[in-house]
């Protein structure tokens, strides 16, 4: 299992990114979250881990932090350099073998096979075990992945990484419905907010394990509140695409790095990470390779 790294930090400015969060979903699993707070006194942030595993998953934030301060990159407090690093998991150890889990060996090789080329799609990184469309159970579930999408205006560059692992089904507006999710015993797409209304009396948690998780980056000069704001502002992506959005049983968790190059509107900026979200999670699924038992989009029954 692999994990997808963002890293604001590797590159000619060491001194990192300014950042935000936000988490909608009510069972995250984050690290160094409470650094963003504006009221905090971190000023910026190095690196971000997606990465699934659950909670094991979080050990390979020790392999970026390895691998960033061999390279001289993090907050100097003069005996040493430390990088800090956030991240987010997502439960996927339903999908292939529950033993297999990201480490701090990966989490550095990870930063060794970083680039700044396209970021892959679908079954791999954070999204090798993503699953969605988990109303009816796993055997009515379908598989998951991870995507990117970057857009441009004028100077402005706005991209997002989302790893797509939610209870929900998956909406796309140019289709004008739902794309993927649960499945109907004829292996069509069925409809998981009219499942769970149907069901409403019923408080057994069945949809345990799932989250959507990621990083909007931007090349705009944000303070730390502004970041915070695009973080939240680009939820509304996941709530775009992702039916129902932000349960109580998902994690949804994004966060902002700025590189702090371009003066911008951040309204102009949450108007771009919108759609880059939106597109990444579509992208996600849409590249998704069957795994584990889990059909992806591309078997359905069109």
């Amino acid at each position: 299992m692999k994990i997808i790294i963002t890293a604001g930090g590797i590159s000619e400015k060491i001194e990192g990114a300014v950042a935000g969060v936000d988490v909608r979903g009510g069972s995250p699993g984050t690290r160094e979250t409470d650094a963003l707070n504006p009221v905090n006194l971190r000023a910026a942030i190095h690196s971000v881990l997606l990465a699934g595993g659950s909670a094991f998953g979080l050990d390979a934030a020790a392999g970026v932090m390895q691998y960033l301060e061999e390279r001289g990159v993090g907050r100097d407090v003069k005996v040493a350099k430390i990088p800090i690093v956030c991240g987010a998991i997502l439960f996927d150890l339903k999908c292939g073998d529950s033993g297999v889990r990201p480490d701090k060996k990966m989490g550095y090789e990870a930063c060794r096979n970083a680039s700044a080329g396209p970021v892959p799609a679908g079954s791999v990184g954070a999204g090798t075990g993503a699953t969605i469309g988990k109303v009816r159970g796993l055997g009515h579930a379908m598989k998951g992945g991870i995507g990117s999408f970057c857009l441009q205006a004028g100077d402005l560059k706005v991209g997002a990484v989302m790893a797509v692992n939610c209870v929900g089904d998956i909406f796309d507006e140019r289709e004008n419905g739902l794309i993927a999710g649960v499945l109907n015993d004829d292996r069509t797409v069925g409809d998981s907010e009219a499942l769970m209304l149907e069901n409403y009396r019923e408080d057994t948690d069945i949809f345990s394990g799932n989250t959507v998780i990621g990083v909007v980056a931007t090349n705009a000069d944000f303070t730390k509140a502004q970041a915070n704001k695009l973080a939240s502002v680009s939820q509304n992506g996941i709530a775009r695409t992702v039916r129902p959005a932000h349960t109580t049983f998902d994690g949804d968790t994004i966060f902002t790095m700025a590189t702090g190059r371009v003066k911008a509107d951040p309204n102009a900026a949450g108007i771009l990470a919108v759609r880059a979200v939106e597109n990444a999670i579509l992208r996600a699924v849409k590249s998704a390779e069957s795994l584990g038992g889990y059909p992806a989009y591309r078997d359905l029954i069109k």
